[in-house]
């Protein structure tokens, strides 16, 4: 079983970031082949400062490597060192039928969000798919939010083994991915509620000082309940994420006390951010340990990007063949 999965170096990674992507994939590499890119290409869409992208696509290694990718066991490379992915995009832009791509949720959200309307951010599932298909994947580790991707990869699929596939002996080009959702890959809220995401500021980051991690968590949007008030867990970005850090009796502990009333909004944040701190305490240590190495980095990316190349010229040179080229 082949696993393939991405990350944006958009900007530094943050709490979503972990537990809708890295944690999953983490838990994935020791189930099968492990695929992992640094999409650069795609950042293209929002990065316009080169040594940005650059210095944010090294941050993203080191941080996947300190949260617990083990290069023995997955393959870690940027996406801009496999080229050819660029060429099988252009080559599934040639049978993707326009509504498919107006469809996009991600394009709508985008623009709603006040990003600029350019090619690249409309023709990003065709990229998306071309990820994933360029290494023959069978998983996709996904968030509930990005599913409809992987549908759009499969419908690709589906087309080009349609027209394409009849010189290839099981009349296919390619395998049709299946996305692996997890409880853990749901939509982790920010601080004001909604999707956690570094474009809209309302982000946590994983290794933000503790400061600044403080400051974060302490401006959590809350509601005016006064203290004495019963308060609704379910309603609540700080018991969501205190959820994802907190151990059931932990979790069942909060609820409780948010339910009876007497404490306030104050103190439940005081209590996330210990034990978001806490959590990533391991990981901020292995972090130090291989900013140490100087080279380690470099070594990792440089065998990721050979591994993705071997796969890649396999798959390209049977659509190729498939097409006409």
């Amino acid at each position: 079983m082949r696993i393939l999965s991405g990350i944006q170096p958009s900007g530094v990674l943050h709490v979503g970031n972990y537990f809708g992507m890295m944690r999953p994939a983490i838990a994935l590499q020791d189930e099968g082949e492990a695929l992992y890119f640094i999409a650069d290409y795609h950042a293209l869409t929002s990065v316009r400062d080169p040594e940005t992208l650059r210095a944010n696509s090294r941050r993203v290694a080191l941080d996947f490597l300190a949260c617990g990718l083990d290069p023995e066991r997955a393959t870690l490379f940027r996406h801009s060192d496999v080229p050819q992915v660029t060429e099988l995009a252009w080559i599934l832009s040639t049978v993707a039928p326009m509504g498919l791509l107006e469809r996009a949720h991600s394009y709508k959200d985008k623009l709603a969000r006040g990003m600029t309307a350019t090619v690249g951010l409309f023709s990003y599932p065709i990229l998306m798919a071309a990820d994933i298909l360029i290494y023959d994947s069978d998983v996709v580790p996904v968030g509930k939010d990005q599913k409809q991707h992987i549908e759009i990869t499969r419908d690709l699929a589906v087309k080009m083994n349609e027209t394409f596939g009849q010189s290839e002996p099981d009349g296919r080009i390619f395998k049709l991915p299946e996305p692996r959702i997890q409880a853990a890959t749901e939509v982790v809220p920010g601080i004001d509620g909604q999707k956690m995401s570094k474009s809209y500021g309302n982000n946590i980051d994983i290794f933000g000082d503790e400061k600044e991690t403080r400051k974060r968590i302490m401006s959590i949007v809350t509601d005016s309940t006064p203290v004495d008030t019963p308060k609704d867990p379910s309603r609540s970005t700080i018991f969501q994420l205190y959820s994802l850090f907190a151990s059931k009796n932990q979790v069942a502990e909060m609820r409780e006390r948010f339910q009876k009333g007497g404490t306030g909004y104050g103190d439940f944040k005081e209590q996330l951010f210990e034990k978001l701190w806490e959590y990533f305490a391991p990981m901020r240590k292995r972090r130090e340990e291989i900013l140490a190495d100087k080279s380690y980095i470099d070594k990792v990316l440089a065998r990721g990007a050979q591994r993705a190349n071997e796969v890649a010229d396999e798959v390209m040179k049977r659509v190729r063949t498939a097409v006409g080229l």
